[in-house]
């Protein structure tokens, strides 16, 4: 079996692009050929390899934006990389993001189709299908279950200046996919695989939730001096938040609101972009590709917050939980179903009292989440085992 993923990035630097890495760092273990074409970043792995080039990535994305057309530049830049396709001969395609200015979709389906490769899509995001959208939670937006068109996050995510071209998107969608002989959908969660099964996909995919997996054995409770060095008191209750970079539709402003709340024996430690939003009784820590660091930072906290509206997976709170400790989400999208019984709370969308109820019940029950948190980790979330699921899924396909 040979092996070929397209991403938007890969390497440590995302969380797709460390997914993609390790899941060919796992087919290399198995003596499983496979490569890496990849458009966004940099990564020094020998099997991985950059797809056109950062001008044809700017002409791309000033294309889209002017046309409305989302991913049908970058011709050269594609027609090489599925020349190099060609040479490898791969029995399987593995996609994961493909918006990033970076592939000309047309071409990639064309020879898809052509070749009969067994496909496999995993749904990081909602972009492969709907007309554009990655995400659509916000717009309250179900067109893409049959036609879009008028779309409400014209403007949003991938953006075009003055046409609406959704409609097209969508179909070209349909009709690429319904080429594909073996297709097969891997969502993230169980949200997304089933929000996936009410669209054009549905037609001829095969479909598995397969989550985001956690190295868990990085990601474990364990003894970390980490309060002692950002300057934290050991009597302090800490909510801890991880993001990339923090802004409204990740839920800054519910922890603003919640550090005002809060009296002087909790603390809110934050870490990820702020751009100086945030409020001044919040400790504020960098985002880090240190996994070593982050797990030290997880394995300090008393309750991990995830205010997010919107969320395919979460791997930060499979992180959390994997490190022992309780979390706090919203009842929307995949958020849910990562927290366990036993392993925290769910609340309703904005409810920032119940969620500082659930904090005061916490501090005051001094009760152990930790065990609940990690049986349902390694239950759940296991790398080796989520690893191996894509394996059998391409087996599967290759066996249709």
């Amino acid at each position: 079996m040979k092996v070929v993923q397209i991403n938007a990035v890969c390497g440590p630097g995302t969380s797709t692009g460390r997914a993609t890495s390790e899941l060919s760092d796992f087919l290399t273990a198995k003596g499983i050929e496979n490569k890496i074409f990849y458009g966004n970043g940099s990564c020094d792995r020998k099997n991985s390899e950059f797809i056109g080039s950062k001008f044809d990535h700017k002409v791309h994305a000033f294309l889209s934006r002017l046309t409305g057309l989302q991913g049908y530049f970058s011709y050269n830049a594609t027609k090489k990389m599925l020349k190099k396709l060609d040479e490898f001969s791969p029995d399987v395609i593995h996609l994961g993001n493909l918006h990033g200015n970076y592939i000309c979709l047309p071409l990639l389906f064309k020879y898809i189709i052509k070749k009969q490769i067994a496909t496999v899509i995993t749904l990081h995001d909602c972009f492969l299908y709907t007309g554009k959208c990655v995400h659509y939670i916000d717009a309250s937006c179900d067109k893409w279950q049959k036609e879009c068109g008028n779309c409400p996050q014209l403007k949003n995510g991938n953006p075009s200046w003055f046409f609406d071209r959704t409609k097209k998107m969508l179909k070209d969608k349909k009709k690429w996919y319904s080429g594909i002989s073996r297709l097969g959908v891997a969502g993230v969660s169980k949200w997304v695989t089933d929000e996936c099964r009410k669209s054009v996909l549905s037609e001829n995919a095969v479909f598995k939730a397969i989550y985001n997996w956690i190295d868990v054995d990085v990601f474990k409770p364990h003894e970390s001096d980490v309060r002692e060095k950002i300057g934290i008191d050991k009597d302090k209750f800490v909510i801890l938040g991880v993001s990339g970079s923090w802004s409204k539709e990740k839920g800054i402003d519910d922890f603003n609101h919640l550090a005002e709340m809060l009296t002087e024996e909790f603390q809110i430690v934050l870490v990820g972009k702020t751009n100086g939003n945030i409020n001044e009784k919040i400790i504020s820590i960098p985002p880090t590709k240190d996994m070593n660091l982050l797990s030290d930072i997880y394995a300090t906290a008393d309750v991990f917050f995830n205010p997010t509206k919107r969320e395919t997976f979460g791997k930060v709170t499979a992180e959390a939980i994997s490190s022992g400790v309780p979390a706090i989400v919203y009842n929307t999208t995949a958020c849910p179903e990562l927290v366990g019984e036993g392993c925290g709370f769910v609340e309703n969308v904005g409810d920032i009292n119940a969620v500082y109820r659930d904090i005061l019940k916490m501090r005051s029950e001094n009760i152990s989440y930790a065990e609940a948190c990690r049986n349902f980790a390694l239950a759940n979330f296991a790398k080796e085992k989520l690893l191996n699921d894509n394996l059998e899924f391409y087996k599967m396909l290759l066996e249709k």
